[in-house]
């Protein structure tokens, strides 16, 4: 869908500013952006979040885990190896740290964007 590069720190700023519900914002289309720049199907945005209220945040700490390892295939693409970044991701989020995943995330898609056009299949 194109390049949807986003500020972090501002990210950050209005989740604190909006009391997290800025964060859940940011994580549906941090979710959709991801799946976008990996042309890969998977739970929309939306229904992640709907599946994380209903489970109390489990299953956030399910995508987050996720995340981290689609953050390994997107590294993969442009060269850089990370390994097990959905464990770290993991981790930080049981620590009850979510808006820090969401920062290193979009951090990470961000460069992707930097590094390949938009709109271009590398697959």
């Amino acid at each position: 869908m194109g390049n949807r590069e986003r500020n972090v720190a501002l990210s950050i700023v209005f989740t604190i500013l909006t009391c997290g519900i800025y964060g859940w914002y940011w994580m549906v289309v941090l979710n959709d952006d991801m799946l976008d720049a990996l042309n890969e199907d998977g739970t929309s945005g939306g229904l992640v979040l709907v599946l994380s209220l209903v489970t109390c945040g489990i299953y956030g700490l399910y995508w987050m885990y996720q995340t981290g390892r689609r953050v390994d295939r997107l590294n993969a693409r442009y060269g850089r190896h990370t390994d097990n970044s959905g464990l770290l991701y993991l981790i930080i989020g049981i620590l009850g740290l979510s808006i820090v995943v969401y920062g290193v995330a979009q951090n990470e898609l961000n460069q992707y964007y930097r590094n390949f056009p938009p709109y271009y299949d590398y697959q």
